[in-house]
């Protein structure tokens, strides 16, 4: 198949799909390190999109305040945090990746967002205990966050449970136990 065979439409929906993709790999792996910037990058709103103009050659130009906008899914990053097993408890080895993305949340760029803080789980265990554990990870992240200095006003955390496996195939993969930071619209 090639770019020319798809209609808008399922162009559009493709590219949606790609960058959606795009964004979830900015996500940390055991041993690859995450800096600031690429979560900064992940996060940060599109620039304003451009006023429609309307005018006859370059006789006379008058914006007609409607702005082309596409509808475009919400900024995350999603980032694999170690939880002591069966608990809320960060491991020593997520503090950095946890430090990086205070210090994300609280530059330049970012500083006048809203971010939901989401924990999801694996399929092991009961749904009501998958949804419990996560809510309490996301809650132990936001406070972390706080504690770094991002101000909690800026913070609203979940859990979702196993309700958003990464990877639906295999319900128990450790892909599927992450946090996933959302910027949320103003």
């Amino acid at each position: 198949m090639h770019l020319s065979d798809l209609s808008f439409g399922r162009l559009s929906k493709w590219l949606v799909l790609a960058c959606g993709l795009l964004l979830a790999n900015v996500g940390h792996t055991q041993g690859q390190a995450i800096d600031a910037q690429r979560i900064v990058d992940a996060l940060k709103p599109e620039p304003a999109p451009a006023l429609k103009t309307r005018g006859l050659r370059n006789l006379n130009v008058e914006q007609t305040g409607e702005t082309v906008s596409q509808p475009s899914a919400p900024k995350f990053v999603s980032l694999t945090i170690g939880f002591q097993f069966n608990s809320a408890q960060i491991t020593p080895e997520s503090a950095s990746t946890l430090a990086t993305l205070a210090q994300a949340l609280k530059s330049e760029e970012l500083g006048g967002l809203e971010f939901m803080v989401e924990g999801h789980t694996d399929g092991k265990g009961t749904p009501e205990y998958n949804l419990k554990l996560s809510q309490q990870r996301a809650a132990t992240v936001k406070t972390y966050l706080m504690q770094a200095g991002v101000d909690a006003k800026r913070l609203q955390s979940q859990g979702k449970g196993d309700t958003e496996l990464v990877n639906a195939q295999d319900r128990f993969a450790s892909e599927n136990r992450r946090v996933k930071v959302i910027a949320l619209t103003r």
